[in-house]
């Protein structure tokens, strides 16, 4: 009996290491069968590959193609941008220079107005009678009886017009003397430059001169009249011997009306 249960157990472990051979054999890797790809299968994946690289250079590419474009019309915008405002700017400089100068003419305009009225008229003596001179030198009369001075321009104080503006003015002057030894001689002068003479010479009786001038003259300008030397003047209260002058017209308005 022992025997038999003995057999039984030995039969019962060989039916289990011939089973558990067996399914060592099923899983191992020798007897799994895992495919392998072949050389036709990368060639595919680098083709595809390269197909996508050679669209992306593509894009980039186009992309910077676009970005050169985008950087032309950029700076072009920036130049037209630049060039207006210069345009501008010149033209605003433009409108500065010319409301300066309609200014400045307004401003002339002014100044001429207020002082455009210059007219003067003087004689010799302020009262009584005499002969003046003669003298060893060119000597500057002194009109000391004014009559008239719009605007101020002479001095009775020293016989000189000096010119407020710019302008054309025009001067008279007339003068007795009384006949004898010596002559009349009167010269007018412009900034110490002789311009004109008027003089007369009879050995009696009475005896007159005259003489005028216009002058262009710039503000500031003196004119005056002057005694030769050696030579006589005559005034009395009759007021004979006389200086004049007046402004014509100032320059910078006449510019304006031809402007």
């Amino acid at each position: 009996m022992e025997r038999v249960s003995v057999l039984c157990l030995s039969l019962l472990l060989c039916s289990l290491s011939g089973a558990e051979i067996i399914e060592e054999r099923e899983i191992s890797p020798e007897s799994v069968n895992v495919p392998q790809p072949g050389p036709s299968d990368l060639h595919a994946v680098l083709r595809e590959m390269s197909a996508k690289l050679a669209e992306n250079r593509l894009m980039i590419q186009q992309l910077q193609t676009l970005n050169q474009e985008q950087a032309a019309k950029l700076k072009e915008l920036e130049n037209q941008v630049d060039t207006k405002q210069q345009a501008q700017a010149s033209e605003l400089k433009s409108l500065k220079t010319r409301t300066n100068v309609t200014e400045n003419q307004v401003e002339s305009l002014r100044r001429d107005r207020a002082v455009g009225q210059v007219a003067f008229s003087a004689s010799l003596l302020e009262s009584g009678y005499g002969t003046l001179g003669p003298f060893n030198t060119h000597t500057t009369l002194v009109f000391k009886h004014v009559v008239s001075n719009i605007g101020k321009a002479y001095s009775p104080h020293t016989g000189i017009f000096t010119a407020p503006v710019r302008g054309a003015y025009h001067f008279e002057f007339y003068f007795v003397a009384y006949g004898g030894s010596h002559s009349s001689a009167v010269g007018l002068v412009k900034n110490g430059e002789h311009i004109f003479i008027a003089g007369q010479h009879q050995t009696n009786g009475w005896g007159t001169s005259a003489n005028g001038v216009t002058l262009l003259l710039e503000a500031g300008d003196v004119v005056f009249l002057r005694l030769w030397q050696g030579y006589v003047i005559y005034d009395d209260e009759s007021h004979h011997s006389t200086f004049s002058g007046h402004l014509l017209f100032p320059c910078e308005t006449l510019l304006l009306m031809f402007n």
